[in-house]
């Protein structure tokens, strides 16, 4: 999927930033940062895998570049 991932994934899910943001516990910013290709910390992509309802071993269809 690219750098975009994530942001496919969310809207596959009818979910807005602030949701996920919500759900995982990160804010809003820091969803629209990693949407953008921005890296993140592996807790802060742990967070946002769980919230998105995969497991952590899903890792790669969330943040294929990493």
């Amino acid at each position: 999927m690219g750098r975009n991932a994530l942001r496919k994934i969310r809207e596959g899910f009818l979910m807005n930033k602030a949701e996920l943001a919500r759900k995982g516990g990160v804010s809003p910013q820091t969803i629209g940062r990693i949407a953008h290709g921005n890296p993140c910390r592996m807790e802060t992509q742990r967070k946002i895998i769980l919230a998105l309802g995969y497991k952590l071993s899903d890792k790669n269809q969330v943040f294929p570049e990493h």
